[in-house]
């Protein structure tokens, strides 16, 4: 592909006109300054295992140092997994899910500590606790016992010493609704996954839910924000079907990027390129992107084909297509070393901090 160079020089429930007003008051008193002055406001927005990929990297540059101002951090996460130990809390106990706000949280704390190896540890078994992950059942048990889900995340993450915060997209209960291209409807994100057709359409049941508080602010106020990568229809997408959040994408002054996936996910994205995945984001909340960064080293042909066995391929970027789309490709090494496809977080943030602070 030959793209733009990421290593070349860059030349009413609630008020969603008050957030703006309030974030437009910010950028006012704030935006003036050189970004120097200030930390590099970063909102990455995701879900599954492509967002703590995007975090850690961050975490890394969260402090200031060598000159550089620091990174504030903001995680919007999706509330719309219903599998795993995730699904089982949100059955028996009415909890949002905390798996995905579990592993942002781990991320953002950064280096080696006793206590996120305590947050990741899963249960063994059959039944019971099984399958549970402790930092899951410690969300669950904050939230009951303080009556709030949103307070229950900013005290695991004043526990771990996350450098940043998390956000999940809502508060409501939400659902995911899958219109798939066989004019099918399928309800939940584990009966997603396992229906194994291409999915045209998804929705959140209930419509547009409300955006829990300090949302709209962050996008506002953000210099960057970074959606992906991660499962487009299960990750990706439930965060900009909240209600006002496509809006504030589009009036926002920020940099939107859109983090390319490297492989296809069977049974979600079988056969997409990278413009259809920028094309899938048009057509559920219109042309909220500004550019896409995708990798530019191609994998070893051993691991491509061995992904390939599993049915797994590369997402490939036309340039003239994806400009054509209204989106500018940012071309990069990504990958991290070793036998799996996987983005190499210091990578992917070097790359997103380097396009906030210098634009395109």
């Amino acid at each position: 592909m030959v793209g733009m160079d990421v290593d070349a020089p860059f030349s009413e429930q609630w008020s969603q006109d008050d957030a703006r007003n309030k974030a437009q008051n910010v950028e006012r008193n704030e935006l003036l300054q050189a970004p120097k002055n200030r930390p590099t406001r970063i909102v990455a927005m995701g879900g599954g295992t492509g967002l703590p990929m995007v975090l850690k990297g961050l975490a890394r540059r969260a402090a200031p140092k060598g000159g550089q101002p620091g990174v504030d951090i903001t995680a919007v996460v999706a509330m719309s997994d219903d599998g795993g130990s995730s699904g089982r809390l949100r059955r028996q106990h009415g909890v949002l899910p905390p798996g995905d706000i579990r592993n942002c949280l781990v991320a953002l704390a950064g280096g080696k500590s006793a206590l996120k190896d305590v947050f990741q540890y899963r249960f063994g078994g059959a039944k019971g606790l099984a399958g549970h992950a402790v930092g899951n059942l410690l969300i669950a048990a904050l939230a009951e016992l303080k009556g709030d889900f949103l307070e229950a995340v900013r005290l695991s993450g004043e526990l771990l010493g996350a450098q940043g915060q998390v956000l999940p997209s809502t508060l409501a209960s939400v659902q995911l609704v899958a219109q798939m291209h066989d004019d099918t409807e399928v309800v939940g994100e584990r009966n997603i996954c396992r229906a194994h057709g291409r999915v045209r359409r998804v929705s959140l049941s209930p419509r547009s839910p409300p955006p829990v508080d300090g949302l709209l602010e962050a996008i506002y106020s953000a210099d960057l924000i970074a959606i992906g990568p991660g499962s487009l229809y299960s990750s990706v997408l439930p965060n900009l079907l909240v209600d006002g959040v496509a809006q504030a994408l589009k009036e926002t002054r920020a940099l939107k990027v859109m983090v390319a996936n490297l492989m296809t996910q069977p049974g979600e994205t079988d056969g997409m390129n990278c413009l259809d995945h920028v094309q899938a984001v048009i057509d559920h909340v219109g042309p909220v992107l500004d550019a896409v960064l995708v990798n530019g080293r191609a994998p070893s042909d051993e691991s491509i084909q061995r992904y390939a066995r599993k049915g797994s391929f590369m997402v490939t970027a036309e340039t003239r297509e994806l400009l054509s789309s209204g989106v500018i490709p940012v071309q990069a090494d990504l990958l991290k070393e070793g036998s799996k496809i996987r983005h190499d977080s210091r990578k992917v943030a070097a790359c997103l901090l380097k396009m906030a602070r210098s634009g395109l």
